[in-house]
This record gives C-alpha cells, sequence and structure tokens, in this order.
C-alpha cells in the first residue's frame, strides 16, 4: 500500500484566534470583585502605576457598589466612584456616593445609622403615704426591659434617680430610664415616685415650758411631750398624738405658777403636790439662830437661778413643836403639818440636818453640816431624769449666767 496523502493544515479564521489568545474574565460590573489571576494583575497593573489608590471602603449595615474608571477591574483606584446603600432601618449619613481622590481618600465619611430608637415602657407608680411615725416609704416596681426595633440587641440601661426598693422621703420624685442600642439610638421613659406623709400641723410648746417632739413632730404618728420650767407645773396633756384623722389627741397644755396648797391635812399629801414637778431640800433647824442654818440659807439665797433650773424647792423646819414653823417661800405650814413632815423623812428634832427627796418622793440624800450648792447641784446633776431636762434646758436656751 502507499504511504498515505499528507493532510493540508486546519485554518482558523482570524476571530478566532484572536479570542483564543485574550484572557477571558468572570467579574460582573458593580461587584466590587476583581478575580483577576497572577498574569492578569501583571498585564492591569502598568495602566494603574501611577495612579493613587484609595483603601477599601466598608460600611457597617450597609452595602457599597463601586465603578473603576473605564471599566476597570481595580474598585480603589482614582476615580473611582462608589454607591452607598443602606440596609433596612438604618438611615445613610453622609454622601450616597463617594469618590476617590488624588490625595488617597474618599471624598465623604459614611455611616448607616439606625433610624428608630428603642421602645421602653416605664411602670406606672401610685402615689404612696409615709407609715406612721415615719417620713419615708418603701417603694419598688420591676425594672422596665427595652426592646431594640433593629437587631433586638442593647448596649446600655442606664437609671436616672433612686433605684426600686429604696425609701423614698416626701416629695415629688422623678425617675428616667434610657436605653441605647448599638447604633447608639437611644429611648427612654420617665415617670414620678410621689410620697405623701399625713401632718396634723405644728404645735408650739407652751409659755414657761417645754415641748420634745418625735419623728418630724407633726406627721400622722407623732408624739409630742410636754413639761414646764421651775416654778410651773403642767395643765391639761402632759403628751399629744398625732391621729389617723390629722387631729392632736388630748388637750392644749400650760405651764401655770405652782400655788402649793398648806392647808392640807397630811405630809403625804402636802408631798404628792411636787411628785413628779420639783425637787425638795429640806432644811431643818431646832432655832432660827443656829450658826450652820443661817450660813446654810444664805448660800442657797445666791443660787436662786441654779435652784429654778434644777426644780429645787426649798422647805424650812424651824424650831420644836409646838412653836415649830415649816415654811415653803413665802407660805406658812401649820405646826402640826410641819411635825408630820419631820417624822415623816425621820428628820432629827434637835440638830441641823438637810433632805435631798427627788421628783418621785424618794430620799436621795442627808446633810448633817453645810453643803456647797455646786456640791448639790453636782449630785443631782447625775440623776437620769435631771439629764433629760438638761438637754430640753439647753434647747431652750435656759442657763445661770452666775
Amino acid at each position: 500500500m502507499g504511504s498515505p496523502a499528507l493532510r493540508p493544515p486546519l485554518l482558523l479564521p482570524p476571530l478566532l484566534l484572536l479570542l483564543l489568545r485574550v484572557p477571558q474574565s468572570c467579574s460582573f460590573p458593580g461587584s466590587g470583585d476583581s478575580p483577576l489571576e497572577d498574569d492578569e494583575v501583571v498585564y492591569s497593573h502598568p495602566r494603574y502605576k501611577d495612579t493613587p489608590w484609595c483603601s477599601p471602603i466598608k460600611v457597617k449595615y450597609g452595602d457599597v457598589y463601586c465603578r473603576a474608571p473605564q471599566g476597570g477591574y481595580h474598585k480603589t483606584v482614582l476615580g473611582t466612584r462608589c454607591d452607598i446603600r443602606c440596609r433596612k432601618g438604618y438611615e445613610l449619613h453622609g454622601s450616597s456616593q463617594l469618590i476617590c481622590q488624588s490625595n488617597k481618600r474618599w471624598s465623604d465619611k459614611v455611616i448607616c445609622k439606625h433610624m428608630e430608637p428603642p421602645r421602653i415602657k416605664c411602670p406606672s407608680v401610685k402615689e404612696r403615704i409615709a407609715e406612721p411615725n415615719k417620713l419615708t416609704v418603701r417603694v419598688s416596681w420591676d425594672t422596665p426591659e427595652g426592646r431594640d426595633t433593629a437587631d433586638g440587641i442593647l448596649t446600655d440601661v442606664i437609671l436616672k434617680g433612686l433605684p426600686p426598693g429604696s425609701n423614698f422621703p416626701e416629695g415629688d420624685h422623678k425617675i428616667q430610664y434610657t436605653v441605647y442600642d448599638r447604633a447608639e439610638n437611644k429611648g427612654t421613659c420617665k415617670f414620678r415616685v410621689k410620697v405623701r406623709v399625713r401632718r396634723c400641723g405644728k404645735l408650739n410648746a407652751p409659755e414657761n415650758g417645754y415641748m420634745k417632739c418625735s419623728s418630724d413632730g407633726d406627721n400622722y404618728g407623732a408624739t409630742c411631750e410636754f413639761s414646764c420650767i421651775g416654778g410651773y407645773e403642767l395643765q391639761g396633756s402632759p403628751a399629744r398624738v398625732c391621729q389617723s384623722n390629722l387631729a392632736w389627741s388630748g388637750t392644749e397644755p400650760t405651764c401655770a405658777a405652782m400655788n402649793i396648797n398648806v392647808g392640807v391635812r397630811t405630809a403625804a399629801a402636802l408631798l404628792d403636790q411636787f411628785y413628779e414637778k420639783r425637787r425638795l431640800l429640806i432644811v431643818s433647824t431646832p432655832t432660827a439662830r443656829n450658826l450652820l442654818y443661817r450660813l446654810q440659807l444664805g448660800m442657797l439665797q445666791q443660787a436662786q437661778c441654779n435652784l429654778d433650773l434644777r426644780h429645787i424647792t426649798v422647805v424650812e423646819l424651824v424650831g420644836v413643836f409646838p412653836t415649830l414653823i415649816g415654811r415653803i417661800g413665802a407660805k406658812i405650814m401649820p405646826p402640826a403639818l410641819a411635825l408630820q413632815l419631820r417624822l415623816l423623812l425621820r428628820i432629827p428634832l434637835y440638830s441641823f440636818s438637810m433632805v435631798l427627796v427627788d421628783k418621785h418622793g424618794m430620799d436621795k440624800e442627808r446633810y448633817v453640816s453645810l453643803v456647797t450648792p455646786v456640791a448639790l447641784f453636782n449630785l443631782i446633776d447625775t440623776f437620769p431624769l435631771r439629764k433629760e431636762e438638761m438637754v430640753l434646758q439647753a434647747e431652750m436656751g435656759q442657763t445661770c449666767n452666775t
């Protein structure tokens, strides 16, 4: 067999040859992608060798669509235009189109900000009334929860005002809750906590007397106690309470000058007039010429202010029955009553002596010789009841200059 005939070479059309030599690209305009191979980068780079490049654009909660000049692959070169679109629920702040400039920076700064602020609903708190003898009330409520309309995520919940469970004083209190979402939008709610204290109205201390009140002095449940200065006795209610009907209990107290009745039949009845009102210093002597008696009486007369300050009444028993004389200030008691007083307190008949009796009729101290007023007052100032008196007198500014 003979050799096969040589076949002529296959000739391709010129257009097909040209297409085979040109690299193919699969990118799409506006996608932002540049799927170039290594040889394609080398191929394209000379066109932009001296061209300024901008940084890639990233917009949180937004999309970027870029177009390079002359349809090139590189979307961050000089002249590139990028359209910015925010996602649903977000609003664009800045230009909707950015251009890569010769200073290698984009023409504007943009941000996609959440359009609708988070929602928060505050509780409804009604007016509260303070409890008896108190000026505050404990108020509680459930902490409100915020809700974000975009992604449901809240970054902060801030309270302005007293927290729930606090003791709120009288008055109108503003409470505010503020919540923030991730886009820094804020939502707020406000409400008020009103606390009322029921009151009876202020009382005044009686003339020549003192007043000491609990709590605020006129609120529901408060108690006011009254007492008189030396030489005066209390008439009316010694204590009054602010009641639920906002009226004070009892009657208005007054301080009247003590009217000692020396016409009583027994020494016990005489002492009862001083019970819880005055202290007694009974000075007894068999004769008015007794030197200790005269010296002691002179010292006490010079300390009259301090005697009144400590509610001390001096009782003198002078002589021996039947010529015995009892004297309380300017009032003279019958000899028989003076004798009963000596016998009741077991006071010696024929020697100088003194007996100190407190406001409850208790024999606190006895003296058979002179005692200085300072020593006497120092002793009385240790009595529990006297300490309360000193506090009241200090508040009233009642003192003795000498």
